[in-house]
């Protein structure tokens, strides 16, 4: 399963890649490859929210957990200083970080965590359904590994970060160890031309 996943991922880099230079993107070009963002879920204020409460915004999706050791708290970070870099216009973009582990992620737990990043990201706990639907819509995988002798555990999980413009349409693909400054470069290029 993860190797069909990771496969998919690939493919939509590499469809992606041959367009990315004419839109003047810097990161993979994936309109047209990956659904329209669409959701149901609960925010970190336990507010039932949907896809429809982002419109207008640039929308960067991330899957992750909160006690992540490492992926997660670095990619954060890096989203976290591409957006400060947008000035003004950092106001217009959402950091949608849909946790893995709901489990252990409460909402209050969430709360705490997104808080640490900035007021631009949103903390997403949704039902078993909820989850799995998002997961099968944007072909991401992830599953708990083998708990240790205190039952604490990690789960293993996709680290791209998908971008979607203020219309709700997927526009980039962001693999992990990007830029800030290219991140921040293709945001301001994509609140410019929607």
């Amino acid at each position: 399963m993860r190797v069909r996943v990771l496969a998919g991922v690939l493919a939509l880099a590499l469809l992606g890649g041959c367009a990315q230079r004419q839109l003047g993107h810097h990161m993979t070009n994936v309109a047209g490859l990956v659904a329209p963002l669409k959701f149901h879920m609960s925010n970190q204020n336990g507010a039932a929210v949907s896809a429809a409460d982002y419109r207008g915004d640039a929308v960067l999706l991330y899957f992750g957990y909160t006690h992540c050791p490492d992926a997660c708290p670095i990619t954060l970070a890096m989203l976290a200083d591409a957006i400060s870099q947008l000035g003004a216009e950092a106001g217009r973009v959402r950091v949608l970080f849909v946790t893995v582990d709901p489990r252990r992620d409460t909402l209050a737990v969430l709360k705490r965590y997104v808080r640490g990043f900035g007021p631009q990201f949103v903390g997403l706990r949704g039902t078993h359904a909820q989850l799995t639907r998002m997961i099968k819509r944007y072909r991401v995988s992830y599953h708990d590994e083998k708990p240790d002798a205190s039952g604490a555990y990690e789960v293993d999980h996709s680290s791209a970060v998908f971008i979607f413009g203020p219309r709700g349409r997927a526009r980039l693909l962001a693999q992990s160890g990007a830029a800030a400054r290219v991140i921040a470069a293709d945001l301001r290029h994509l609140l410019a031309t929607g």
